[in-house]
């Protein structure tokens, strides 16, 4: 390994970047991944690593996970004492971490039977992270962040994940209505969550081709894309109940309809 980079490196710039800036993401189709487990399951995945960060000792202390780094070839850097905790954005930061590239996703690769997820305007990492988990453990087809929701390849969305990100493809898209569109002309039933009105998740049939769609914290779905919608899904609960949250209402839905799948022949 080269000599220890300190906090003014290019090198070490360029990565605080891709951990606070969104926009730096995005120019470079590249995000971090942090911790020995994520790290785990990115080789495990086969994940496109460029390259990959150590705090002082750290290589001691994970010796088998940069013995595997290292034989999958991807180039190591150590940092300064101090480094990470002046470019991460958590108060105690993992010490080794990776830049990894973006995968390509499109909606036009979605298509085909399973559950898409469409989050429109979905601004909590955590919930986004729970839709992004619940959709690889449930068997969907991926999930598409649209109409400015939070970043997917933001380092706390990643962390919420616990690796599931690696696992399902993840588009991000500007306009809804655009990819409600798109996704109606590939032949999915466009289903909007609503907390009450819509048909029953136990009468709609949800093992076949659909988008389900779930919309912003406080303020659920925009009404201007009813127009762009095939019906919504409530989930029923009892009467003094407040509404689920987003991501336990996806959760619920892409459950059901992999209950339903295998329920089929």
């Amino acid at each position: 390994m080269s000599a220890p980079l300190g906090p003014r490196h290019q090198r070490v710039r360029r990565l605080r970047s891709l951990i606070r800036d969104p926009r730096a993401r995005r120019a470079e189709g590249s995000f971090v991944i942090e911790g020995p487990r994520l790290l785990g399951v990115a080789l495990d995945r086969g994940t496109d690593l460029e390259s990959f960060y150590l705090a002082p000792g750290a290589e001691r202390g994970f010796g088998p996970l940069v013995e595997r780094l290292q034989a999958a070839g991807v180039p190591a850097e150590t940092l300064k004492e101090g480094v990470l905790e002046r470019i991460g954005d958590t108060v105690t930061p993992q010490p080794i971490l990776a830049v990894a590239r973006i995968p390509d996703a499109s909606i036009a690769g979605l298509a085909g039977p399973l559950p898409v997820v469409v989050a429109v305007e979905v601004r909590d990492p955590g919930n986004a992270g729970t839709i992004v988990r619940s959709a690889q453990a449930s068997g969907a087809a991926g999930v598409v962040f649209c109409g400015n929701s939070v970043d997917p390849f933001a380092p706390k969305v990643v962390r919420s994940t616990a690796g599931a990100i690696l696992g399902v493809p993840i588009v991000e898209a500007d306009d809804p209505v655009n990819v409600l569109d798109a996704l109606g002309a590939q032949g999915r039933r466009r289903l909007g969550a609503v907390p009450a009105g819509g048909a029953s998740v136990d009468d709609v049939d949800l093992a076949g081709p659909v988008a389900l769609v779930v919309g912003n914290e406080t303020r659920g779905l925009p009404p201007e894309l009813g127009l762009h919608l095939d019906g919504g899904v409530s989930i029923p609960t009892e009467p003094d109940a407040e509404s689920l949250n987003v991501a336990m209402a996806a959760t619920v839905l892409l459950f059901e309809a992999a209950r339903q799948r295998r329920a089929r022949p």
